[in-house]
C-alpha cells in the first residue's frame, strides 16, 4: 500500500548530556516540509549549519555513529534517527545546541515520547520507499558478522547476538511489524557495554557523559573492592557500586530478558535511516555493530544506486 509522507505537528524537545562528549545538549525536533528528509542543525554554531542524515557523511563509528558535513560534526546520531525512523516519520529537522545528541537513559524512549506528544501529521506527497527486489549480503568473516536483506512485504528486522557470558549468552529478536512494535518492543532498550571496556573507553576520551543511569554495564571479569574503588574514582561516583548477582553492575533490572539484542536492533534501525529513504525488506543481522551497519548501508546504496537516484530526484532545497 502506497502511503503519504509524514512529519510532526509541532516542535518538541528534551535535554541531557552527550554519552561520549559529556556536553550538555538540547535536542529539538521540528516539523519539516515534504521531500525534506531527515536533517540535523547545529544552532550553537554561527550560521546554524545543517547536516543531512546520509551514509556518505559518516566519519566515525567509535561506539556510535558520527556524521560530518562541511567540517561540522554531530556525534552519536543513531538513537535520534531510530526514533524518527521507527515512528515512520519522513521529514524532520533535528536541532542540537551541542555537538552530540543527549544520551537520556541510554535508549530512544525519551525521543519517541516527545515526538508522539508533538503529534503526527500526514503530508500530501507519496512516501519514497526503496522496495528490496534482490538480495544484498554483507559478511565480515574475520569478525563473524553477517547482515542480509531480502524481499518482504514490509520492513522487518531479525537480529542475533552471542556472547560467552551467563548474563547475555545467545540472544535473538524478531520485529515483524515495525509500525506496531517499535514503540513498546524496541525504543526503550538501553545501551550497554562490558566492564572490561569501561576504563579503556574512558581513557580513550569516550563515555565522558556515561554513568550507571544511562547504560547497562555487563560484568565480564572478576571484580573486587579495589576494582570498585577505581570505578568510583573514574566516574566520580559517591554511592556504592555493587557486583550484581544478575551479571549487571549494581544489579540493574533489565527491561526485557533480551534487552541487549533489542538495543542492537535499535542501533541498526538508526543506522539504516542513513540510507536516506526507508526500505521495504527483511533485514537479518548476526553479531553486527555500527561499523558493519555502516558498511552494509554503503553496499545497499551501491547495489540500489539507480533506484535511489530515481527516488530522491525531487529533494527539497
Amino acid at each position: 500500500m502506497v502511503r503519504n509522507q509524514r512529519t510532526i505537528r509541532t516542535s518538541s524537545s528534551c535535554k541531557g548530556v552527550g554519552l561520549h562528549t559529556g556536553v550538555e545538549t538540547s535536542i529539538i525536533f521540528h516539523p519539516a516540509p515534504e521531500n525534506f528528509g531527515i536533517r540535523f542543525i547545529r544552532s550553537d554554531i554561527p550560521g546554524c549549519p545543517e547536516i543531512k542524515a546520509d551514509i556518505n557523511h559518516v566519519v566515525d563509528i567509535s561506539r556510535g555513529t558520527t556524521i560530518e558535513e562541511n567540517d561540522v560534526r554531530i556525534h552519536t546520531v543513531e538513537h535520534a534517527l531510530a526514533a524518527v525512523s521507527g515512528l515512520r516519520l519522513d521529514n524532520v529537522l533535528i536541532e542540537l545546541t551541542g555537538k552530540e545528541t543527549p544520551v537520556m537513559d541510554g535508549s530512544a524512549k525519551d525521543f519517541v515520547d516527545v515526538l508522539l506528544r508533538s503529534g503526527i501529521k500526514e503530508q500530501n506527497q507519496k512516501r519514497r520507499l526503496l522496495e528490496i527486489t534482490r538480495v544484498v549480503n554483507y559478511t565480515d568473516p574475520y569478525r563473524d558478522i553477517d547482515i542480509h536483506v531480502i524481499p518482504s512485504d514490509r520492513f522487518r528486522i531479525t537480529f542475533m547476538v552471542e556472547y560467552p557470558l551467563p548474563a547475555l549468552g545467545t540472544q535473538y529478536e524478531a520485529i515483524y511489524n515495525m509500525e506496531e512494535d517499535f514503540v513498546v518492543e524496541v525504543a526503550p532498550a538501553r545501551t550497554f557495554c562490558f566492564l572490561s571496556e569501561v576504563e579503556m573507553l574512558k581513557e580513550s576520551g569516550l563515555i565522558k557523559g556515561g554513568d550507571l543511569d544511562n547504560a547497562l554495564v555487563i560484568i565480564d571479569k572478576d571484580i573486587d573492592n579495589n576494582e570498585i574503588s577505581r570505578l568510583k574514582s573514574l566516574f566520580g561516583i559517591e554511592h556504592n557500586i555493587l557486583n550484581g548477582s544478575n551479571g549487571i553492575l549494581n544489579g540493574k533490572v533489565l527491561r526485557y530478558k533480551n534487552e541487549p539484542v533489542r538495543h542492537k536492533t535499535l542501533d541498526l534501525i538508526g543506522d539504516l535511516a542513513l540510507l536516506g529513504v526507508p526500505i521495504q525488506g527483511h533485514v537479518t543481522a548476526a553479531r553486527a555493530g555500527h561499523a558493519s551497519n555502516v558498511e552494509f548501508v554503503k553496499k545497499l546504496k551501491r547495489e540500489y544506486s539507480k533506484e535511489l537516484t530515481e527516488l530522491t530526484s525531487t529533494v527539497y532545497a
